[in-house]
């Protein structure tokens, strides 16, 4: 009587555990999912996510940044720069390819290990920059530059989270980012004009203002000129990922 009960248990739980990895793997392959903790820097985005099998998927994300203010600028620029910046605005967009391998029941559920490569480009309005020019004679005024251009980064990265399936029906997908960064290389060309012909000691002077300015995570070059000056950026790119998407499983 005792094995033959073992025996139903052990039955039960055997097609309890078929029909929920059949459920897995040829229904609901595919997720659409949003980052909700990205839309407090204005990124609106969107994931495609399609399971391949129990322990491989393929996630790709687009995002895009309208334009408006530097997202906490105060916190890489001293309180004196960012002045020089007040109607600074940016705007940017992302795209992102990221293999995932499920190391648990897998299927799109459980812990993941992803590395991903991703695009990333910025742009500026034309904005407002100056700099005090201290003369010959003793006297101080500031020179008026305008500012524009773009920077684009490619760069490759590892991501660490956990996806969870939500309600009875497993529709909702709950996915935590909980820790990514990405590094590589980046380039950029940002032309700053001037209404005044700069002589060579106003050029100078400008050269270092905009080098003493040191963006971190950037590495740029400055050129100038009796027009101005030329920024060129060409050196590392990096950044960090986290967060929580809300998705529908289909």
């Amino acid at each position: 009587m005792k094995k033959a009960s073992l025996l139903f248990l052990s039955i039960l739980f055997s097609k309890a555990e078929a029909q929920e990895s059949q459920d897995f793997r040829t229904d609901k392959m595919n997720i659409i999912k949003t980052n909700v903790t990205a839309y407090t820097f204005r990124n609106i985005n969107l994931s495609y996510e399609r399971v391949i099998n129990q322990w491989f998927s393929l996630n790709i994300g687009f995002g895009t940044m309208p334009e408006g203010k530097v997202p906490f600028i105060n916190a890489f620029l001293k309180d004196e720069d960012e002045k020089r910046f007040q109607n600074l605005r940016v705007k940017a967009t992302q795209f992102t390819v990221e293999p995932r391998f499920y190391l648990g029941k897998g299927y799109g559920k459980g812990f993941y290990l992803a590395p991903y490569y991703r695009y990333s480009n910025v742009s500026s309005n034309t904005f407002d920059f100056y700099y005090d020019y201290n003369g010959p004679n003793g006297i101080t005024y500031p020179i008026p530059i305008k500012g524009q251009g773009s920077t684009n980064g490619n760069s490759g990265g590892l991501m660490a989270g956990v996806q969870f399936f939500l309600t009875r029906s497993r529709n909702l997908v709950l996915d935590f980012w909980i820790a990514g960064a990405h590094y590589g290389s980046g380039k950029g060309d940002f032309t700053m004009t001037s209404d005044y012909v700069l002589t060579p000691d106003m050029q100078a002077q400008l050269k270092r203002e905009i080098e003493k300015l040191d963006i971190p995570f950037v590495k740029y070059t400055v050129e100038t000129n009796a027009n101005g000056a030329r920024i060129k950026i060409d050196g590392p790119w990096a950044g960090f990922r986290s967060g929580l998407s809300l998705g529908y499983r289909f």
